[in-house]
């Protein structure tokens, strides 16, 4: 197994035994654990990200890959399979997952450096343009 494999498997433990909280570097952090099914593979995956949630349900996601120059696989998942899970909290349901682009896009990131400022060195770190991905409960 990779690093980022373990490390990510310890994030998505650590969710599950606390109700939804972390510690470390995440603490306080609005972590959201989404399960999409592989676009080539069809095999689901889980991965943990940093997530904005809004008074409406929705919550935002962020294709950073803490600022790769690729996108992370979880996104070409779920551009190629929307239908996905969501854990947060204590709550788990489906949602889609859709892609937010244009001025909705830049001002949902806007306020995501503001919140957590390590997005801001991501986006300095890669020429690509960091997608966001509302995830609305079906």
């Amino acid at each position: 197994m990779s690093e980022m494999h373990d490390f990510n498997q310890a994030i998505i433990d650590e969710f599950r035994a606390n109700g939804g909280k972390v510690g470390g570097g995440f603490e306080g952090a609005p972590i959201v654990l989404l399960t999409t099914k592989g676009a080539k593979t069809a095999k689901t995956r889980v991965n943990p990200l940093a997530g904005q949630p809004q008074d409406d349900g929705t919550i935002y996601v962020f294709a950073s890959k803490a600022g790769a120059p690729t996108n992370p696989d979880w996104y070409h998942n779920v551009v190629a399979n929307p239908e996905v899970e969501v854990e947060f909290g204590s709550d788990r349901y489906a949602a889609r997952a859709t892609p937010v682009t244009g001025a909705e896009r830049d001002r949902i990131w806007e306020r995501q450096k503001e919140l957590m400022p390590n997005f801001a060195e991501y986006e300095e770190k890669t020429t690509r343009t960091i997608p966001v991905v509302a995830l609305t409960r079906t």
